[in-house]
């Protein structure tokens, strides 16, 4: 027998987890569902070609841009096509954290915060601090739970895909939570993109086109959140924020750095 790859071993060690996660301490309560019927392989088929004429879509004016030559790579011993998959999934992924980051540090440094206190005992949200300062201030069992909370759709993203998106599923997709292979304890009325069912409807032109605008939403918020957190740290590095961020003196790169020691919690 053929040795399974890497893709494969991935797969199934998210998958694992992932059910780990969400049937733990209510495994007795967990709907039985019946096996799913095997499916026939997929054939991954996107290809540099397909990079290039997305390219042309997204800037007409720089098209396709590869100066490390990584669309033409095969990662971990996989194929090309497979490894394109990742790399198109890493870049929505990314712009979409990052359209997350760059819309907090505005409302951050607009004082825009929940009107609750931070703490259980009372402590309030700072009010008048750079983003980075207002993180630092969090308690480490706050840090935790947001990054459990990222963590946890992470896993879910890679473990609970109908087709993984390294073997012909459609890169940026997010499974649902109400139809997926991974049974949950509980029901979840809500998936995570397009909760309401909005785009359900849409046309796959207009799917296409939403994509495009996507992920130039998502390369402008890199470069941005990453300009915010240059002209933070120090001042005048970036002109054209020059006055509008407030300076840090902290480390962006250190998120734990103010109140926790992975080595001694």
């Amino acid at each position: 027998s053929c040795r399974p790859s890497l893709c494969d071993k991935v797969i199934t060690m998210f998958r694992t987890i992932v059910l780990a996660l969400a049937l733990v301490g209510a495994s007795a309560f967990a709907p039985v569902r019946p096996a799913a019927s095997p499916r026939a392989a997929v054939v991954v088929s996107e290809t540099k070609s397909d990079l290039v004429e997305l390219a042309g879509k997204c800037n007409p004016a720089v098209k396709f841009f590869d100066p490390l030559n990584l669309a033409e790579q095969e990662f971990w011993g996989d194929s090309n096509e497979a490894t394109i998959a990742f790399l198109r999934y890493s870049e929505i992924k990314h712009g979409r954290i990052a359209m997350f980051a760059f819309v907090g540090f505005i409302a951050g440094s607009n004082g825009v915060r929940w009107p609750w206190a931070m703490t259980l005992e009372g402590t309030p949200f700072p009010t008048d601090a750079a983003p980075g300062a207002q993180w630092d201030a969090l308690p480490s069992a706050a840090k935790w739970q947001i990054v459990c909370f990222a963590a946890i759709f992470e896993l879910w993203s890679e473990g609970a895909m109908k087709t993984h998106y390294m073997k012909g599923g459609k890169a940026g997709e997010f499974p649902s939570f109400k139809d997926s292979e991974v049974a949950l304890p509980h029901p979840v009325p809500f998936d995570l993109f397009d909760p309401f069912g909005f785009s359900k409807k849409a046309s796959a032109e207009k799917k296409a086109a939403g994509l495009v605008k996507e992920i130039n939403n998502g390369r402008l918020a890199q470069i941005g959140i990453m300009a915010f957190l240059a002209e933070a740290k120090v001042p005048g590095s970036v002109p054209l924020l020059a006055g509008c961020v407030k300076p840090y003196d902290g480390d962006s790169m250190a998120p734990f750095l103010s109140n926790f020691d992975m080595f001694n919690l």
